[in-house]
């Protein structure tokens, strides 16, 4: 794959924006560059400095948490805005165009909208599993992006790591594996194969297992071509430094976390069986997320019938071979105990 051929022509002459704190060197202690207020801010912690745009500090905990080099580490405002800037960076509006794979997570196709670049639908098989021959005949010279939800939202399954292998191999384009619920599955992810698949790009979040999705923060790792070009694109400043902070803090509870996800799995294990044995529910999918799909008589009334007693699951009847389908995360105990009485009775 060669990223210069990969990427938009402007792009390639693209002039990033050089912030103030990119044009010297070194330390210093007075900083009068960046027409900040110098005075401090009207808070208990003083927030008047630009962040660190390229974010080195956290990259380099992520680094000794993921094992992946800063080099090849972008982060985002979410992986929402990796997402957005894959499809800025490496796909011509109206020209290009990218495949998708049903039922799938919603943000490719809106983001696919937004900047107008054409969406192809290749729908899993009934397994959930990759349909490699519809994906084949997808592809042609204008195919930029493959997005591969794994696990899956919503379906909750992992995508079979061979199938997944076999479209790195054989497509020229970047394959991005998003892989925001890996931290509940077995199976393992795909950043050890980086240095394999120079077209992978590997999407994971702060939202999940680490219980952070309000600070909006997301991790993208591929080879570092793809990441300068990601780093490019950027706003100069897109993670700011509150962020930054917490996030740092955050990384040193690793323990915590592990212990959250340990739980986790645990308790969709019981949610599972405990939602197989009610007559309303005709499916439980197996699942490696931190929710569970399952196919029930009436999704629409039973989700209704939920947010009545002020219980919010979500309603995936209407997606792609997902019809009369739950979408339930794993709550609490108590809360997965409140969930089951309210649906006996219904």
């Amino acid at each position: 794959m060669d990223i210069n051929k990969l990427q938009r022509e402007n792009i390639k002459n693209l002039r990033p924006y050089s912030t103030a704190r990119d044009e010297y060197k070194g330390q210093a202690s007075i900083f009068l560059d960046a027409n900040e207020n110098s005075y401090g801010s009207p808070l208990d912690q003083n927030y008047n400095r630009y962040p660190d745009p390229l974010q080195l500090d956290l990259k380099d905990a992520i680094s000794k948490i993921k094992g992946v080099p800063i080099e090849n580490t972008f982060l985002g405002n979410g992986s929402d805005e990796a997402i957005d800037l894959l499809f800025r960076a490496f796909c011509e509006p109206g020209i290009d165009n990218i495949i998708i794979l049903p039922p799938t997570y919603g943000m490719y196709e809106v983001s696919a909208n937004i900047n107008n670049v054409e969406i192809r639908k290749v729908d899993l098989l009934p397994s959930f599993q990759l349909d490699l021959e519809g994906i084949a005949e997808a592809i042609d010279e204008h195919t930029k992006l493959i997005f591969i939800c794994s696990p899956n939202n919503p379906t909750g399954n992992s995508i079979i790591r061979t199938d997944i292998e076999t479209v790195l191999a054989n497509f020229n384009g970047l394959v991005v594996i998003d892989e925001a619920y890996i931290n509940y599955a077995k199976q393992r992810t795909f950043i050890k194969e980086l240095t394999e698949y120079p077209n992978l790009v590997v999407l994971q979040t702060f939202s999940k297992a680490w219980g952070l999705a309000a600070l909006r923060l997301g991790m993208a790792f591929a080879a570092r071509p793809v990441i300068d070009v990601l780093n490019k694109v950027k706003p100069p400043y897109n993670i700011n430094q509150a962020t930054q902070d917490i996030a740092l803090k955050a990384l040193e509870n690793i323990e915590q976390v592990n212990d959250w996800i340990k739980i986790t799995v645990e308790e969709r294990d019981k949610l599972s069986t405990d939602l197989a044995e009610l007559a309303m529910v005709k499916k439980v999918y197996p699942s490696d997320a931190n929710f569970i799909l399952i196919q029930v008589d009436d999704a629409l009334n039973t989700y209704n019938a939920l947010v009545d007693q002020g219980i919010i699951i979500r309603d995936r009847s209407k997606v792609s071979l997902c019809e009369g389908c739950l979408r339930i995360t794993i709550g609490t105990t108590q809360e997965n105990e409140i969930l089951l009485k309210a649906l006996k009775t219904l």
